[in-house]
């Protein structure tokens, strides 16, 4: 029976695979970021500074658009370090993967993800709409807590769906709702070495702050190779357990 391999297995096999291929990876972390980044700052710019409640709705709904279509490039980032771990040549093209391989797909599982997170973070909004000019401790102390409960829900979700942008790679013969689902019963028992997984990524990630963001541009594909090497121990150690 497969066993599951351990944190620092998981990442030793990640930077070696990673090697001679950052080059790729920085560019396609890149136009993720650029692309994901210019697109919350022109909704930010042009509905940020908005002070009635219908146009702070557009607003956000918006801002939920364009979460929801980042998942056209969370496929691509998926498909792109899936091919990494498993040997492949890897393109930096590969990120836009998602636009033409069962787009439709990868947004319905985004959208799932960006509701979610969205009730979850639904507080932080409330209060921070409320927030009066001048705001006294007890406000900020009430919009910090707020903040705190939108992270950890959106590291809940994460520990829930990490893998479902792997799956719907690897089985694209299912629909999102039974990818979801899929992902759910996957990290049934698993979430708690992912978080484990995450934590050791936290000196590298002060390392990568304190580089001014440098850093970082090794650090994160370095991260989502690893998420890739986790996500083949989790599905391998799957279909062992099925025979």
């Amino acid at each position: 029976m497969h066993s599951h391999q351990s944190c620092a297995t998981l990442k030793a096999s990640a930077k070696e695979h990673m090697f001679g291929r950052y080059g790729s990876a920085i560019g396609a972390y890149l136009i993720v970021t650029f692309l994901t980044g210019f697109a919350t700052l022109s909704v930010t710019s042009l509905t940020g500074n908005t002070v009635s409640l219908f146009g702070i709705c557009i607003h956000y709904a918006l801002l939920f658009a364009v979460s929801v279509f980042t998942g056209l490039l969370s496929s691509g980032s998926a498909y792109f370090y899936l091919k990494i771990v498993t040997g492949h040549p890897a393109a930096v093209s590969d990120v836009f993967y998602g636009f033409h391989m069962d787009p439709e797909k990868a947004i319905s599982i985004q959208a799932w993800i960006t509701l979610l997170a969205f009730l979850g973070s639904l507080p932080e909004y409330i209060v921070l709409y409320r927030m009066p000019v001048r705001p006294d401790p007890s406000a900020l102390a009430q919009y910090g807590l707020c903040m705190i409960l939108s992270g950890v829900v959106a590291l809940v979700l994460d520990l829930f769906y990490a893998p479902a942008f792997f799956l719907m790679h690897d089985f694209p013969q299912y629909s999102a709702r039974e990818l979801l689902a899929m992902s759910r019963k996957l990290m049934a028992g698993n979430k708690g070495r992912l978080f484990y997984l995450y934590l050791s990524y936290l000196p590298l990630l002060l390392l990568g702050i304190l580089s001014c963001g440098i850093a970082l541009l090794w650090v994160f594909p370095y991260l989502n190779a690893a998420l890739a090497e986790f996500y083949m121990d989790v599905i391998t150690h799957s279909k062992a357990s099925d025979h």
